[in-house]
């Protein structure tokens, strides 16, 4: 969601602290700003994009070696300078970053003003910043024991970076629910809520846990929890480098993704199958084989587009591994009172690992005594912490907003993950081996789609003007209709709906007129009389159809002009949403900047939701 990036050191803050804001600019924002101390506390804020505070700070530039940077979306109160990040307190030159919400922060408030101290915005953090200015005592451990003594009245979630202006040499950082990160460099340190914002500094990095708090100066630190007992944080090596979060040849993050999908997927599977022996090679899950073998029941979750991967999940788990699986919104899992019985693995699917709901979810599931596994793709990250096992996806940062390869990595490890499974259960070493040959072409088979990336754009040329799509499939893609559908509303902003083939005929048939675009996953599969039916159904009240087919299929060209098909290569049932959703992908990509949109940060959508 929002982004903090914070610095101290002995270098000039300001340019270290802008480049680390436009790195965050993917995670979605509508304001900025930035603290500095130098002689004194210097503070300068904006709305609208990190450019803004960026024009405003080459005519007034802040000087001085430690200070703080935020990207905020909004929670608490409009869009308006006053309640953009840093804030302030009203006395000693407190300035603060803050991500996440204080949930008691109106009582909070009120005791504050009962003591004197005068708001000036509408937000929690302003609160925040007044609590640890009331509670300071430089006599008494100063800013940090501020800070832990701060949070210990605050419910909420929560990732900070505070200053003062009364210990110029300090930084204290702390978390709770939502990720924080510290780089480690030369005699200088880089607090940051993503990597992107470290790694053009430093490689070496630790996580904060939650309630815990990390004191920087130039040339050291001391992380201790809440009540002021200190943990010793392990340090480790960053696992991306400077070229994966650049542009390179592309004109946005998300078309650069599409494509590193080949590489991305040929990384996810790397060291893990091993077709002549039959297996599946799962380091993070083989310890618990032998629960998730003996499981009577897999509970997927997850949100959003990590949803339509667990659904694609729980249909892999049930037809390779016979095992009874089902899918739910985590965000609704974490509220009802879920049936946790005996011999229930939960999978927790996320691609950064901190997403609110799914690790609240994961959380509940695990209290009830289920054994817990994580298939992200941030390593380090909560999820990936708070797990029994896991599976890391490997396909390298994702910037753009919009979910691609995390994707289609998320439905390889799930491909891979029943693999696994059934081997151990009632899969033949031959069936297993056919499906890993498949899988090992997938790559270059997802390379012969993405030579039709003109053709897919001139299909969404014809189209984009249109309000209403249908995005339609059955079995294994009735999934990836739901994916198609949200990707082209994520980013180019028209209304889409995603859902079984056959329920078209259950009502939302009323909904077609004349041209208006339905998008059919008609490959060659165990349902594709069916769907030919669906089309029918569809183009005979004017419909038009746009299909997903498999190479040589001269049936589907009866229904859809030749021009409206996309193609992809002949594979199992099982294993074609990694290729069904490829051609949807471009298809969303061009719509939305046909329409104008920047594809890399759609209007209201963060990257990582990490609050309710």
């Amino acid at each position: 969601m929002c982004g903090i990036v914070a610095y101290i050191g002995h270098k000039n803050a300001q340019p270290l602290l802008m480049e680390g804001l436009k790195r965050l600019e993917y995670r979605g924002y509508d304001s900025a700003g930035m603290a500095v101390i130098g002689d004194d506390l210097q503070m300068t804020r904006a709305v609208g994009r990190v450019s803004v505070l960026e024009d405003l700070l080459e005519r007034e530039p802040l000087t001085g070696s430690i200070g703080i940077a935020h990207t905020r979306w909004a929670t608490h109160g409009e869009v308006t300078e006053a309640n953009a990040h840093p804030h302030r307190d009203d006395r000693i030159g407190v300035a603060i970053i803050h991500n996440g919400t204080i949930e008691n922060y109106a009582s909070l408030k009120t005791y504050l003003q009962e003591r004197g101290h005068e708001f000036v915005s509408e937000t929690d953090t302003e609160v925040l910043a007044m609590l640890i200015s009331e509670l300071y005592d430089e006599a008494n451990g100063g800013l940090e024991t501020a800070v832990q003594s701060a949070l210990r009245e605050v419910r909420g979630a929560y990732a900070i970076a505070v200053v003062c202006e009364k210990e110029p040499g300090t930084l204290v950082a702390a978390r709770k629910g939502s990720p924080l990160i510290v780089g480690v460099g030369d005699k200088e340190f880089i607090v940051a809520s993503d990597a992107s914002a470290i790694v053009a500094h430093t490689t070496q990095v630790f996580e904060l846990d939650d309630y815990q708090v990390c004191k920087l100066t130039e040339d050291s630190f001391r992380t201790s929890t809440l009540e002021n007992i200190s943990v010793t944080p392990q340090i480790r090596q960053l696992e991306i480098d400077l070229e994966q979060i650049e542009l390179g040849d592309f004109d946005t993050f998300m078309m650069k993704e599409i494509f590193e999908q080949p590489d991305s997927l040929r990384r996810t599977m790397l060291g893990r199958i091993k077709r002549d022996e039959g297996s599946v090679v799962l380091g993070g899950v083989l310890k618990f084989a032998r629960d998730l073998v003996r499981a009577r029941q897999v509970l997927l979750t997850g949100q959003g587009t990590a949803y339509n991967a667990a659904m694609v999940g729980q249909y892999l788990m049930e037809d390779l591994a016979k095992i009874p699986a089902k899918v739910e919104y985590a965000s609704e899992l974490r509220y009802r009172n879920p049936i946790i019985q005996d011999g229930t693995v939960l999978v927790a699917v996320s691609q950064s690992g901190e997403t609110a709901d799914t690790l609240a979810a994961l959380r509940e599931a695990r209290e009830r005594g289920a054994m817990t596994m994580g298939v992200v793709n941030v390593v380090g990250s909560s999820i990936a912490r708070s797990t029994d096992a896991g599976v890391y996806l490997r396909v390298g940062p994702e910037i753009g907003v919009a979910s691609t390869k995390a994707f289609t990595g998320q439905l390889m490890v799930m491909a891979m993950l029943a693999l696994f499974t059934g081997r151990r259960r009632f899969l033949s070493v031959e069936s297993c081996a056919e499906l890993m040959g498949e899988l090992e072409r997938v790559p270059e088979m997802i390379e012969r789609i993405l030579e039709q990336n003109d053709s897919i754009r001139e299909v969404a040329a014809r189209y984009a003007e249109r309000e209403n799509w249908l995005f339609l499939g059955r079995g294994y893609n009735y999934p990836v209709a739901m994916e198609g559908a949200l990707k082209l509303k994520e980013i180019s902003y028209i209304h889409a709906e995603g859902m079984p083939a056959a329920e078209i005929k259950h009502g939302p048939i009323a909904l077609i007129n004349d041209g208006m675009p339905a998008v059919f996953i008609a490959n060659k599969g165990p349902q594709y009389d069916k769907v030919m039916l669906n089309i029918e159904q569809v183009k005979s009240r004017g419909g038009r159809i746009i299909a997903v087919a498999t190479e040589g299929d001269t049936e589907i060209t009866k229904h859809a002009a030749p021009e409206d098909v996309f193609w992809i290569p002949q594979i199992s049932d099982p294993l074609s949403p990694l290729l069904t959703v490829v051609p949807l992908q471009l298809l969303a990509c061009h719509a939305a900047m046909i329409r104008g949109h920047d594809v890399d940060k759609p209007r209201n959508l963060a990257k990582s939701v990490t609050v309710e």
